[in-house]
């Protein structure tokens, strides 16, 4: 039987923060429309993503992609392309 790989999400964001071994903290901005006001709101999410080898630093924009549960809180890896 063949197991297929399946990435479900990519989400493109900018590195805030790159202190730790092998990952990166990635905020991601979207826009909302408020369901009563109409109003669009910027919404920003933080993911943990693994950074082999520590090469993308902070303030880099980078796509990231969902993969297995590396950690308690990391479920994301970069795609170097």
């Amino acid at each position: 039987m063949e197991t297929k790989t399946v990435h479900k999400k990519t989400l493109r964001g900018t590195v805030v923060s790159d202190k730790m071994q092998n990952t990166v903290v990635v905020a991601v901005n979207r826009y909302v429309k408020h369901p009563k006001y109409k109003k669009y709101m910027k919404i920003t999410k933080k993911y943990h993503a693994h950074n082999p080898g520590n090469k993308a630093k902070e303030g880099e924009m980078v796509t990231i992609r969902s993969c297995r549960p590396l950690s308690k809180t990391k479920h994301f890896e970069i795609v170097f392309a």
